[in-house]
């Protein structure tokens, strides 16, 4: 195997070659030597796409419609105009490939022979472990009204417009690309509202909600999912996506549960929480807003599903929710995970990393997107898995060079 040092990290500050940079693990300024680790633990096997495990077991091609996705968006930002030279260069590797990806009508061999033909894999090592955790979620399904009500209570509120978004690294390098969320207050910027001073009113009568749901637990849920389907009285779909959060950091409260001995450590799961909230009602609301972080939907347009953070429609079973400090949006990654799929496999198979969550941190860390229904509820309820990864590159870009 080779090894090479990790990549660093893109700016998530939005500009015209955005998509494009977050489509692969980038390529760079300064060369590495093989073998070399970096500072921070993190580096990259090359490996051979035919030994990654379970390779001969997945139909590979049931990924191919998730990969469409995400290279039509690079070629639609790449036929915008207003593209550098050196950017051309730089991002023709995956231009190319992903020109054939979206017109060329493969079969099962003739998509797995590209793959190998076109791409490399790399296996992520971090501080020498190559295993880190990863979960499932999933669209549910709620009821909720335009109008509030006795019944409809819970409000689902937009991205408020007083929300501040703050890159440090514009006022010191040194910070890189961390960022920070508030509001102004007197001339100085404070912490968002948390949930706590949310479930308390802090919005209201600053912001309309979009909808109310009947059930608050359902609600907490929703910001889990990041995002949904909300059925009205009147049978019409309302269908929500992720808008944005309010930059406090997340905690799962299924830590405590499990601290205080409410559910044991090996039944822990979504719907295990979700039991115990409903059996304890006069300590849901403090439980729940034990996690500070608050999410903001927008109505979405079409039925095709919820879009992910990289801008496309998720594929169910075939879209990954990575941490994008260390996984670039729209990059094929290979995943091999200790969990049992749809069919009770062993989940081993080629995914695309096309979104992020609030919980999603860290270079080995994934979020399996399993659709909607009883059966993506009852997977991603359960899953909490050790497994690898592999990421994906064309071979025309040189790994040994990394930039932003």
């Amino acid at each position: 195997m080779t090894v090479i040092n990790r990549l660093p990290i893109f700016s998530r500050k939005l500009n015209k070659f955005f998509v494009i940079a977050l489509l692969y693990v980038a390529t760079g300024c300064a060369q590495i030597d093989p073998g070399e680790r970096s500072s921070d633990g993190l580096v990259f096997l090359n490996t051979d796409i035919e030994s990654l495990p379970g390779w001969n077991n997945d139909r590979v091609l049931n990924a191919l419609p998730a990969l469409q996705k995400s290279c039509r968006l690079l070629l639609k930002k790449l036929n915008l105009g207003n593209r550098s030279q050196e950017a051309l260069k730089r991002y023709s590797g995956w231009q190319k490939s992903c020109d054939q990806i979206t017109v060329n009508t493969f079969n099962e061999n003739t998509f797995r022979e590209f793959l190998k033909r076109n791409f490399n894999a790399y296996k992520i090592r971090y501080l020498g472990s190559d295993e880190g955790l990863f979960t499932g979620y999933y669209e549910p399904t709620l009821y909720g009204s335009l109008k509030p009500s006795r019944e409809y209570k819970t409000p689902i509120y937009p991205k408020p417009t007083d929300l501040i978004y703050v890159n440090l690294g514009e006022w010191k390098h040194s910070l890189g690309n961390s960022r920070i969320l508030g509001r102004v207050v007197g001339h100085r910027l404070k912490p968002y509202f948390s949930r706590s001073d949310i479930s308390k009113g802090a919005l209201e009568g600053k912001i309309s909600p979009i909808l109310w749901l009947k059930s608050e637990i359902d609600a907490f849920f929703l910001h889990i999912q990041g995002s949904g389907r909300v059925v009205l009285p009147d049978g019409e779909v309302y269908r929500l996506g992720y808008a944005g959060k309010n930059g406090r950091k997340y905690y799962p409260i299924g830590r405590y549960l499990v601290e205080i001995g409410a559910i044991p450590k090996e039944d822990i799961s979504m719907q295990s929480i979700k039991k115990w909230l409903k059996e304890n009602p006069g300590k849901k609301k403090d439980v729940m807003n034990m996690n500070p972080s608050y999410v903001f939907f927008r109505k979405l347009k079409g039925k095709e599903g919820p879009i992910g953070a990289q801008g496309v429609v998720l594929t169910s079973g075939r879209s990954l929710a990575v941490d994008r400090q260390y996984s670039k949006l729209g990059a094929p990654i290979w995943l091999s995970a200790n969990f049992g799929d749809e069919e009770g496999k062993k989940l081993q198979r080629l995914m695309v990393a096309q979104d992020t969550g609030g919980a999603i941190k860290g270079p080995i860390r994934g979020d399996v997107f399993w659709g909607s229904g009883k059966t993506a509820e009852r997977l991603a309820g359960i899953m909490k898995a050790k497994g690898s990864m592999y990421v994906f590159y064309p071979k025309s870009i040189n790994p040994n060079f990394i930039s932003r």
